[in-house]
């Protein structure tokens, strides 16, 4: 068998599948004692910079969970430095930003990327391609708006009133950041597709701040820009925010095959809205994870159930695996969503 065969892929176009396919976001991560033991005393950015280090981050979830799907170890942020920008991850923050975007010129300065600038992502995808054997292996980059956020802000934010404040204010310098930054994640995603990887994601974390109207307007044409520019790759599309629940039919014209839906959002009413030519990722509540048993399988059986409704299914959580989930309940959830939908 190859990725193309398996469970996962087949989900995603929509096809015929032995058992529902799952994978975690964030599962290359903190919630694993072997992960900090390997990444002790090496930062998150230079972590992402080693080729044999992300290859064995990557592989530590599909050989304790049994996941169908690894995701590569990495961070929206990466490509970013090849384009100029003064970026740092800290830990208990997040990316920080030297030097904001602030106006036209700082635009300018940002430069396209291309796959040379990111050869040590393309050798770690080649590694884990011949590791993974049948295993997919899933890409992904910053969407436009959400590397936009981060930019502008300087930093993680919650309210993102220096981001909405540019949108609003000046079109134009608006536009004109966000085209280059959607210039990049293409770039980013289409080296990693050339290297190996069987899908590619699209993490457009923090869209749930807009409305359905200025996401259509400000954001829609850039992630279109973004996933249309795969569109000759052959790989499945997924796309997904966070608290986006209004905003999942303008997301998957985007142009995505699989739209990742959060917890807040009842897949069958996703379904619903999307119509039969897409498929959906989610959504278990990750905080689930530190109920008892019964209820996380309570609640898995509920979302697969859900999930029935779309023309096929990835199972995932609503968001990230949260840093303290204990690594034994996602196993049992995987082994409880392969035994209860094995056709």
């Amino acid at each position: 068998m190859t990725p193309a065969d398996s469970a996962f892929v087949r989900a995603c176009w929509g096809t015929s599948v032995p058992h529902t396919p799952v994978w975690f976001m964030r599962q290359a991560g903190r919630s694993l004692p072997e992960y900090h033991q390997v990444r002790k005393g090496i930062g998150m950015l230079e972590s992402c910079r080693r080729p044999e280090l992300v290859t064995e981050i990557t592989l530590q979830p599909v050989r304790r969970h049994g996941v169908d799907a690894a995701i590569l170890f990495s961070d929206i942020v990466v490509p970013l430095p090849a384009a100029g920008i003064d970026v740092d991850i800290v830990p208990g923050t997040g990316p920080v930003i030297g030097d904001p975007i602030r106006d036209m010129a700082d635009v300018r300065r940002l430069r396209p990327i291309t796959a040379s600038d990111v050869d040590f992502v393309a050798s770690a995808v080649r590694m884990l391609v011949r590791e993974l054997g049948a295993t997919p292996l899933i890409g992904f980059a910053g969407a436009p708006f959400t590397l936009a956020s981060y930019l502008i802000e300087g930093g993680p934010s919650r309210t993102y009133t220096k981001t909405k404040t540019m949108m609003y204010a000046d079109p134009g310098l608006w536009h004109a950041l966000l085209g280059r930054l959607a210039g990049i994640a293409l770039e980013f995603l289409r080296a990693q597709v050339a290297a190996g990887v069987s899908a590619v994601q699209l993490f457009d974390s923090w869209a749930g701040a807009l409305s359905e109207a200025d996401y259509r307007r400000y954001v829609l044409p850039h992630s279109a820009a973004v996933l249309g520019g795969l569109a000759d790759l052959g790989v499945p599309r997924i796309h997904f925010g966070v608290g986006a629940g209004v905003l999942l039919p303008a997301m998957a014209e985007a142009g995505a095959e699989v739209v990742g839906v959060d917890w807040r959002t009842p897949l069958s009413r996703a379904s619903a809205q999307l119509g039969p030519q897409v498929s959906v990722q989610g959504n278990l509540d990750p905080v689930t994870l530190f109920a008892p048993r019964e209820v996380v399988e309570a609640e898995a059986a509920r979302v697969l159930a859900e999930g029935r409704a779309a023309r096929g299914h990835v199972f995932n959580l609503g968001h990230g695996v949260l840093p303290d989930t204990d690594p034994d309940a996602l196993t049992r959830l995987v082994d409880f969503v392969h035994e209860t939908t094995v056709q």
